[in-house]
């Protein structure tokens, strides 16, 4: 939360789109006057101070796609154009409490087959907050987090983190999240899926150190760069 006062943290990577879960709406955030200003914004969520904020940089548009389910509001289907490709990035905030028997991975569950016309074999990112791993399976549950990558490797659809790795599921040697903030609590729920057209194009994936992060947020960035 409070991106308003991380933004110029993050932004010292020069990125051209940033997927940021618990963001405030755009209205109230408020950029100094040094911050660099994106140049497209999406955001949506029902709550002003905690919805799923999506800010385009370097020249980069952002235009959320007619075909948004409301029902997955934080899952959020956006054309990017502006740079030397166009592509489909759906942004995730893996979080509905009113959904309460599929909160979490379970919305991603529903949201890709809801979806599946537009997750195409090219051309296609999903990136952000999962809340899941696979440590967590049901394994009598549809739509746990195993399912999910199953679903998406029969797109062409891959992690990136785990490509570039060589890491397994369930096995991350890098957390994403830490529970109260705490070093010995780590967790793997953040990830960049992209199709096997953009992952050979990928140049670099990195996740931000605990010490660095952890006065800011439980969260640590994950951050793909694509020769794209």
């Amino acid at each position: 939360m409070a991106f308003r006062k991380k933004a110029d943290l993050i932004l010292e990577f020069d990125p051209d789109i940033l997927v940021i879960p618990e963001c405030e709406n755009p209205a109230a955030l408020k950029f100094s006057s040094s911050t660099k200003q994106p140049t497209s914004i999406v955001w949506h969520g029902d709550n002003p101070n905690k919805g799923l904020g999506v800010f385009a940089y370097n020249g980069y548009q952002l235009q959320l796609l007619d075909v948004h389910h409301p029902g997955f509001k934080t899952i959020l289907p956006i054309a990017v154009t502006g740079g030397t490709i166009d592509f489909v990035l759906f942004a995730v905030w893996a979080n509905n409490p009113a959904d309460k028997p599929n909160q979490y991975v379970g919305q991603v569950w529903k949201a890709l087959h809801h979806y599946a016309d537009l997750i195409g074999t090219e051309k296609t990112i999903l990136a952000g907050d999962f809340n899941s791993n696979t440590i967590w399976d049901k394994p009598k549950r549809v739509g746990n987090h195993s399912t999910v990558v199953e679903v998406l490797g029969t797109s062409k659809i891959t992690s990136v983190y785990h490509h570039h790795f060589r890491q397994v599921q369930g096995k991350e040697e890098h957390a994403t999240f830490y529970l109260y903030k705490h070093l010995d609590k780590p967790y793997h729920l953040d990830y960049c899926f992209a199709s096997d057209d953009l992952i050979g194009k990928l140049l670099h994936a990195e996740i931000g150190l605990h010490e660095d992060w952890s006065r800011h947020s439980d969260h640590v960035p994950l951050i793909v760069d694509f020769d794209i």
